[in-house]
């Protein structure tokens, strides 16, 4: 496998490769790699920071003051800040990378925002475990997990009062998207979700039967006694449902300019392998136009990929307080999505104040430097009462040491550089560790 399709390969399928490493692989084909990407038997790691033992009971909520209350609110959100940092020290030492990055997606497209740690953790180790099975079984158990059912209300879905969030989000961001179902797909399949809930004190599902509308439902164009299962299983048989998350994993992985025929192409294939994610990222990460110029270097790094790619590149591991600042002021933090719609990604994730960090923030911590932060605005302020200054320290031994000039460049921009930008670029740097901090300090650098 050429070393660029590697670099490349790497970037989509996780966040990066070292030059030493990606070496080791020009021997292999592209479609062993990737079966090697695919592969996590033993590997998988799953996030259990907050127990569910820590977690105070209804009957521990009895008789508590107002300012007590609000004490362990701000306990819940400093597990919830604590299972940040975990998942992103995860992401960068991982050692199943495209499970990470796979989790990643999922995590966007199902975004919930609630203040219990241990269903949102529940929910991400949700993600992981099915993130390469078939598409039903994640949206089955993602709909009946406690942090779903609380974040869209369904756990107020009664019988005689449907409440329709869940059953609107469901179709609208999560399966066939908007202007492919009508207002009364969504009112019938609010009562097809009735009775869906969780307990209390576990946060197991539970169908709650007698709270069921066990009434006919008209739904999609078919008639029947439908409950939310029926729902998801008719919803799951419209091919536009197909196009929808292909469009969106096209977008992730791909490219965010999608070509129509190929998606044509790929929701087709999505479609007749029973929505098999695993199936379908092997297809995409094969195919010879996952690898054509148009698709290298195309996107923007979301800031979870640029946090988490310079991290991998120069070898750090970032204290906690750091990872939650740089979150935050970049617009990305993990567990705290600005809506149900998740990060809009793209175009979205450059503005004067972010640019102006991500173009510095390598190259300060390359010199041992300070970063000054300035935040971004809907972002969560009790939890995150952090120094308006941070430093990292580089790793002593940095992996550009003994490395050519030109294969640094290769490593670290996907986007080509043509010969004359190229030229300029290493004849302005007279070590490894100028061009370095020339080439982080690029716009180019911004890419994957």
């Amino acid at each position: 496998m050429e070393l660029k399709k590697i670099y490349h390969l790497f970037t989509r399928a996780g966040f990066g490769i070292s030059i030493e490493d990606a070496m080791k692989l020009t021997t292999n084909k592209t479609s062993e790699v990737v079966d090697t990407l695919l592969t996590f038997e033993g590997k998988q790691v799953y996030l259990n920071n907050v127990k569910l033992s820590e977690l105070p009971t209804r009957e521990d909520m009895k008789g508590l003051t107002k300012e007590e209350k609000i004490d362990l609110k701000k306990q819940a959100r400093n597990k919830i800040q604590n299972l940040n940092t975990i998942w992103i020290k995860q992401l960068i030492g991982s050692q199943t990378p495209l499970l990470e990055k796979t989790t990643l997606f999922w995590h966007g497209h199902f975004a919930c925002r609630i203040e219990n740690p241990y269903s949102l953790q529940e929910l991400n180790n949700i993600e992981r475990k099915f993130a390469f099975g078939p598409f039903k079984d994640l949206l089955m158990v993602v709909s009946k997990s406690a942090a779903m059912l609380q974040f869209l209300n369904n756990n107020q879905n009664h019988k005689l009062q449907p409440n329709e969030n869940f059953a609107r989000e469901l179709m609208e961001l999560f399966t066939i998207g908007r202007d492919n179902y009508t207002e009364q797909d969504i009112k019938e399949s609010a009562r097809a979700f009735t009775g869906w809930g969780f307990k209390a004190d576990t946060y197991e599902f539970v169908f709650r039967e007698k709270d069921h509308d066990d009434g006919t439902k008209t739904f999609m164009g078919q008639t029947g006694n439908f409950d939310g299962e029926d729902i998801i299983d008719i919803i799951l048989k419209q091919k536009q449902t197909s196009v929808y998350l292909c469009r969106k994993l096209y977008k992730f992985f791909v490219n965010e300019v999608v070509d129509e025929k190929q998606l044509a192409e790929l929701a087709n294939y999505f479609y007749t392998n029973n929505y098999d994610t695993g199936k379908l990222l092997n297809k995409i990460f094969t195919a010879d136009w996952f690898y054509d110029n148009i698709n290298v270097g195309a996107n923007i790094k979301s800031p979870i990929e640029f946090i988490v790619g310079f991290s991998k590149s120069f070898s750090i591991v970032p204290q906690d307080e750091t990872l939650l600042k740089l979150q935050r002021a970049l617009g990305q933090i993990l567990f705290y999505p600005p809506n149900v719609a998740g990060w809009g990604g793209g175009r979205g994730w450059i503005d004067s104040s972010t640019l102006l960090l991500r173009l510095k923030t390598p190259s300060l911590i390359l010199n041992g430097g300070k970063i000054d932060i300035i935040e971004k605005d809907d972002m969560p302020e009790e939890s995150f009462n952090l120094p308006e200054t941070i430093k990292i320290n580089p790793d002593e031994k940095p992996f550009y040491a003994n490395v050519k000039p030109e294969d640094l460049i290769e490593n670290m921009l996907l986007p080509k550089l043509d010969d004359k930008k190229k030229s300029i670029l290493l004849s302005n740097a007279a070590t490894n560790k100028q061009l370095v901090l020339k080439i982080v300090s690029m716009p180019e650098y911004q890419l994957c």
